[in-house]
């Protein structure tokens, strides 16, 4: 099936860390946010490794959900985005992903603080790789570190909450560093 993206990123000037998926889960999709499945890991993540749990507030309302975690990721100085605009995808398996056209990561980054990228999975970093550093090339931010996190995605089932707490430490470090 070919997807849309469908919705763009966070970020604004203050951003010091670009954190990427592969392509939105449908669960996102329909949210219109990132990370939207219910059993997805990576808000609990983003609290813990940050002190900061208004990311996760039980709301009934889904603008509401999306409108806390947008201000989170913010106050947390994070831009969210994912590697494809579009492609063919069955379903949420990023084994599947074929046909992909890659976000212009560039206008953020050259418009911000953001001095490191994380990708969230093995797959959207071997896609940064491919897809977007050439672009970044292009307008000559090759340079840009990027460190590929372990998937908060419930598919990986081999990573536990507190393994993947440890691991996404580097995202709060990196921030802290920038300022």
């Amino acid at each position: 099936m070919r997807v849309e993206h469908g919705f763009g990123p966070v970020w604004d000037a203050g951003s010091r860390v670009l954190v990427l998926g592969s392509v939105p889960s449908p669960k996102s999709r329909e949210m219109r946010f990132y990370y939207g499945h219910p059993r997805n890991r990576f808000w609990p993540v983003m609290a813990a490794v940050f002190h900061d749990d208004g990311c996760l507030r039980e709301c009934r309302d889904p603008d509401q959900i999306v409108g806390l975690r947008r201000d989170f990721a913010l106050r947390h100085h994070m831009a969210l985005w994912d590697v494809i605009e579009s492609c063919d995808i069955d379903g949420a398996s990023d084994a599947s992903i074929r046909n992909a056209v890659p976000n212009d990561l560039s206008p953020i980054i050259m418009r911000s603080k953001i001095a490191h990228v994380f990708t969230t999975g093995a797959k959207a970093a071997q896609l940064y790789r491919k897809l977007c550093v050439p672009l970044l090339r292009v307008h000559g931010l090759d340079g840009m570190p990027m460190t590929q996190l372990p998937s908060t995605s419930p598919a990986n089932a081999k990573a536990d909450l507190p393994g993947l707490v440890e691991a996404y430490g580097c995202v709060a470090r990196s921030v802290s560093q920038a300022s």
